[in-house]
């Protein structure tokens, strides 16, 4: 299945990859234009031609790039937190998470399933791939979100064209170029540029699926290109989850759970807890746990010893996470801790617990995403059910108490699609991913996600000639 390889191109338009701890250009990266996706997507589909004959081949293909994958971890963290601003021990879990996904997707493939109904005739649903895969990945979770996505549709016996964010292209670009070492040409390929180039690719007539991570209003604008041709979409368009604490939950016992569910990779996880109901009786000790994590917490470049929270990414998001806080100040909320910029180069926000914040304040009905986190009170369940499910999101939820049976209970009234017990956001590469409401549509992971990437072909045979 493996041919020689092209000679790489010439360098062409470039654009500045910037260090979110600086602020500064380190490095740049293609600025590829849509109408170089015509030759991009024919050498895509040219190679679902053969990718999607073989599954054993693919499984070991897969595999073999896994193990790339984890040969190439020290030069793929430095360069992921370099351009995403991590702590260096995130982004090694980041790519220890890229490869485990590799390896769980290589051992999936599509099998004949037999049709009974009770008629004469043989049916069987013998799955086959879809054809060339658009993957449009954003800035957060580079490598661990372009893999959700390639892993699966390479496993399907697709072909996968990714397009990363411009703020993170670099990591992204060295995967691929690490992966290619162990698949056939052209089965995987990167393309990086600014807009329209994501637009352009989600709206060719070549891409049969586009499965997009990113924004509410930038989802919507892929279904829209996606439709052109009628390709499938897949959209996980962030949440706003809600974490309620029940009034047995042992405060200082969680706390630590608590905050780094909200507050991991700097509060940029779409999963990440967004708003927390606590109980008013112990509404004060929540708030004071929760900002002593904060004032305590080492905040730095990722690169550095000892950091445990880098910088927000870019510049654009650091300006909404500033205007969200300030308008929750306005609005009549308290900065328990943090609440602003630091004052040093790049794009470092404080950790930042607010208290006393209005309901339908901005922080707290959409997502701000980053290292803010508003903390309200209830007196009642239902109270505070009510609030968790007032949103126009529906990713994930948690709640968190003594009483499990209790708290399983209240889990079942969350509006989302997945709801943890005393955590939050851990996932499984076995388990379905998938939002309700403005959250996404389609399913990620596990088998449902691999049978995403696939369409049934049915065939009927009678029993006699």
């Amino acid at each position: 299945m493996t041919r020689p390889r092209r000679a790489a191109a010439g360098r062409g338009a470039r654009f500045a990859v910037l260090d979110p701890a600086t602020g500064e250009a380190f490095d740049d990266a293609p600025d590829q234009r849509p109408e170089e996706l015509d030759a991009v997507v024919d050498r895509s589909h040219e190679a679902w031609r053969g990718w999607r004959t073989d599954s054993v081949a693919r499984a070991t293909a897969l595999s073999a790039a896994a193990d790339a994958v984890e040969a190439a971890g020290a030069d793929l963290a430095r360069l992921l937190t370099r351009e995403q601003g991590k702590p260096l021990s995130e982004s090694y879990a980041e790519i220890a998470r890229t490869a485990a996904r590799l390896r769980y997707f290589a051992e999936l493939a599509p099998r004949v399933q037999p049709i009974t109904d009770g008629r004469p005739v043989r049916s069987e649903i013998r799955w086959r791939p879809l054809g060339p895969v658009a993957a449009i990945v954003p800035w957060n979770f580079p490598l661990q979100l372009a893999s959700a996505k390639i892993a699966p549709a390479l496993a399907a016996g697709n072909t996968v064209v990714v397009k990363p964010s411009p703020f993170t292209p670099l990591a992204t670009r060295l995967l691929g170029s690490v992966m290619s070492r162990a698949l056939p040409e052209d089965v995987l390929m990167i393309v990086t540029g600014r807009e329209p180039l994501g637009a352009a690719l989600a709206s060719h007539p070549g891409i049969r699926h586009v499965t997009f991570t990113g924004s509410v209003p930038t989802g919507r604008a892929v279904a829209r290109s996606a439709a052109a041709s009628l390709a499938r979409v897949t959209l996980e368009l962030g949440g706003n989850d809600a974490a309620v604490l029940l009034d047995d939950v042992d405060v200082e016992r969680i706390a630590d759970r608590l905050f780094w569910a909200a507050f991991r990779n700097c509060g940029q996880v779409c999963m990440a807890v967004k708003r927390v109901y606590a109980p008013a009786r112990l509404y004060a000790q929540v708030v004071e746990a929760l900002a002593h994590r904060a004032k305590t917490t080492v905040v730095g470049a990722g690169l550095a010893p000892g950091s445990r929270l880098g910088p927000v990414n870019n510049a654009p998001q650091l300006a909404r996470v500033e205007r969200r806080t300030a308008q929750a100040l306005a609005d009549g909320a308290r900065a328990v801790t943090g609440g602003g910029r630091l004052d040093r180069p790049g794009y470092f926000f404080a950790p930042t617990i607010l208290a006393d914040v209005p309901p339908d304040s901005p922080v707290v009905t959409e997502e701000q995403f980053g290292p803010v986190l508003p903390v309200l009170p209830y007196r009642s369940v239902d109270e505070a059910v009510e609030a968790a499910n007032g949103t126009r999101f529906g990713l994930g939820g948690s709640v968190w108490g003594t009483d499990l049976d209790a708290a399983e209970a209240v889990a079942g009234r969350l509006e989302c699609g997945t709801a943890w017990i005393n955590h939050h956001a851990e996932l499984s590469l076995a388990q379905p991913f998938a939002g309700i409401k403005e959250s996404g549509v389609g399913v990620a992971g596990g088998p449902w996600g691999f049978h995403g990437n696939l369409r049934p072909f049915v065939v009927h045979r009678p029993e006699e000639a």
